[in-house]
């Protein structure tokens, strides 16, 4: 009860106080919560901060950059983008970096999250490259982290038949080389909770060497590497955004070639890419790459290995997750080539997958359109324009052997304070490709039509509104879902910042779909399920030391004629972060009451550096973690992390082999960082 009080004081206290700063953290924030019920728990999304990070060290210079180096920065939309370069095409090069402010959609806030990242400095990088400078000057950076959590799981436990092999610990070795923003090399290694760390230390071995703006070569990855082309529908891998409370997300920003740095164990490549400059407009990105991947495999009756599916979670636990390691070999080769001359810009892909074992149909009705056999030939075709006020993109791309799949969309600076957002996709339901990440409602574009709408409002630099509007179509059968559906999602959002200390956001967001209904009856039908979420949020600055942050978040789930569930959330973070302090942290005081799994909560929970949390609030209890950094000295930093879930009324926590005896789970991390 003391508890109780105490959180509801914290809240109260927050909603009458002032708040902290907006940046761009708080936007990219936003869209990953908006994101983390379709994410993997452990999604890793450590080239987000690479990217600011490297950025924060090595600023972009705003009169030498190109659109793709721009795209690299989450918080400008393709519009402002196009803007920039048609400024710089009328007037010149800039003079000074507060010049944006008079860029048609380069608003006080955006101007604000650039600076950090920017500079107009004219010194060449490549007037520097030498043999005596890459050994003396270059930057290494050298992370180790463990994590664990404190309980036993069942899984460790000496069960017959399925159990955990390994140890309870994940442990990551991360290292990293940057010359100035030119030439980097990567090594990380990962050991999963339940992987064997006896043998061979870790599971997972990741690296790559890559060189940029040498000439004509503009870029080079030898190891791991992403590709992301057009708007995710033929060939993208690695992290993407999806639909955000920033309207403008919904027209996805493409990277082309990047090495990988992340601990997912699926999403990459594995091999060589290079972006090469055939002439003035024209760039070509060949690429090939080898890897053994994971699945489950059984014979067909011709004795020959066969699987419907493939394993990404990258966990090799269990007998059976050991046993289906690496067993299906994946070669992808192709290319990709991109014409791009002032305002418009064309590319076209393609590559061919084979994999050493062929692919069946899955006995589900649902799966009946699945890809089957040993290879797939992709080809896509994908643009984007900028006229005036408008910025125009889409897509289009077909597998070979099976259907088709499209999608435009258009952003409009309607006036200096409205920006609209207008997309349409339609996804055969036979439509196949192994790298597909376009803007869907399911996990992946296919099987799906729909119509997306959407505004950012600023009327002032206190006011942000934003809306937008989905409507979606499933033509064929999916999974819990027996016949044909459709479904909409509404997103209302409103932040009001009276000043740079202090802001105040309120959001309701409703989704309708249709499933399978859970009543026992002969044959299935359809019955309507409803997604309500409200959120109260103020953020605030007491001075140059605390900042606040509280959240009141509501849940409500219907489904037919069931009773409507009800859930909610509230919490208070406090960040202590002074200038220059050697020891800094943040504590989160959270309470939460969700009568099941429907009606769920996600939030963003703040963590080590080059780590990402997202707590999901189910049942009914209490949630607080902390953590603090500490500068040993300049070059050397620690952060240690403890989080705890307190289940009232409950016996235990988690299911199957990561259940817990009793009512509590929790987890300590410790990392460490020296740079050199």
């Amino acid at each position: 009860m003391r508890f109780k009080r105490l959180t509801v004081a914290f809240v109260m206290i927050g909603f009458v106080a002032n708040a902290q700063i907006i940046t761009q953290e708080t936007d990219t924030r936003d869209i990953l919560e908006s994101m983390a019920e379709n994410l993997p728990d452990d999604y890793d999304m450590t080239e987000l901060i690479d990217v600011l990070e490297k950025y924060r060290k090595y600023p972009i210079n705003l009169n030498r950059t190109s659109i793709e180096e721009l795209k690299t920065l989450v918080f400008l939309s393709p519009l402002q983008i196009g803007n920039f370069f048609t400024h710089l095409k009328e007037n010149g090069r800039l003079t000074d970096v507060l010049e944006l402010q008079s860029i048609d959609g380069f608003d006080i806030k955006t101007v604000h999250n650039l600076l950090p990242f920017v500079t107009l400095t004219n010194i060449a990088e490549y007037q520097q490259l030498n043999f005596k400078n890459i050994i003396g000057t270059g930057e290494n950076d050298l992370m180790m982290r463990f994590a664990q959590t404190l309980q036993k799981q069942r899984g460790y436990t000496d069960l017959p038949g399925n159990r955990y092999l390994g140890s309870p610990e994940r442990v990551q070795l991360r290292y990293r080389y940057q010359y100035s923003s030119i030439l980097s090399a990567a090594i990380t290694l990962d050991k999963d909770a339940g992987e064997k760390f006896i043998g061979k230390p870790f599971d997972f071995y990741s690296g790559n060497i890559a060189l940029f703006k040498l000439g004509k070569l503009k870029k080079l990855v030898v190891g791991d590497y992403t590709l992301q082309f057009g708007q995710g529908l033929t060939l993208w891998s690695g992290f993407s955004f999806g639909k955000g409370p920033d309207v403008t997300s919904v027209a996805k920003k493409d990277l082309g070639l990047r090495p990988y740095n992340s601990t997912n164990e699926y999403s990459f490549f594995r091999g060589g890419a290079a972006t090469i400059n055939l002439f003035k407009n024209i760039d070509i990105t060949p690429f090939v790459s080898f890897r053994n991947l994971d699945a489950s495999q059984k014979l067909d009756s011709e004795g020959n290995l066969v699987q419907s599916t493939i394993n990404q979670t990258g966990l090799h636990r269990t007998p059976t997750e050991i046993k289906n390691k690496g067993v299906l070999t994946q070669s992808v080769f192709g290319t990709t080539v991109q014409y791009a001359k002032n305002e418009f810009a064309v590319g076209a892909i393609a590559y061919h997958t084979h994999y050493k074992n062929r692919f069946i149909t899955q006995t589900a009705a649902y799966d009946r359109y699945s890809f089957t056999g040993t290879a797939l030939t992709n080809l896509g075709l994908f643009y984007n324009y900028t006229y005036k006020n408008m910025y125009l993109y889409g897509e289009a791309g077909k597998g070979l052997g099976g259907g088709f799949a499209y999608i435009n969309g258009v952003l409009i600076s309607l006036s200096p304070t409205v920006s609209a957002a207008l997309t349409y996709r339609d996804y055969a339901k036979d439509y196949h490709s192994f790298f597909n990440q376009a803007v869907s409602e399911s996990s992946e574009a296919v099987n799906e039509k729909g119509l997306y709408a959407g505004l950012n409002i600023n009327p002032n630099k206190h006011w942000d509104f934003s809306f937008y509007g989905d409507y979606f179509r499933f033509p064929w059968l999916k999974y819990r879902v027996d016949e044909p559906s459709k479904g909409y999602e509404v997103l209302t959002q409103a932040v009001y910042t009276p000043s740079k200390t202090f802001k105040v956001l309120v959001r309701f967001k409703t989704e309708h779909k249709q499933q399978n209904t859970d009543l026992d009856v002969p044959i299935n039908f359809l019955d309507n399920v409803k997604r309500e979420g409200y959120r109260a949020e103020a953020s605030w600055q007491l001075n140059n030391s605390w900042h606040f942050q509280n959240r009141l978040e509501i849940s409500q789930y219907k489904k037919g004629s069931a009773d409507r569930e009800f859930g909610y959330l509230v919490y208070q973070d406090v960040d202590y972060s002074p200038m220059f302090a050697k020891l800094t942290g943040n504590v989160r005081f959270a309470y939460f009451n969700t009568p099941s799994y429907n009606s769920r909560i996600y939030a963003y929970e703040d963590d080590v550096l080059y780590s990402f949390a997202f707590g999901m609030y189910n049942g009914r209890g209490f949630r607080t973690y902390f953590n603090l950094k500490y500068s040993i000295f300049k070059k050397l930093n620690v952060w240690a992390r403890y989080g705890l879930f307190i289940y009232k009324d409950v016996e235990t926590v988690g299911t199957y082999l990561d259940e817990i005896k009793g009512n509590k789970k929790s987890e300590v991390k410790i990392q460490l960082r020296y740079q050199f």
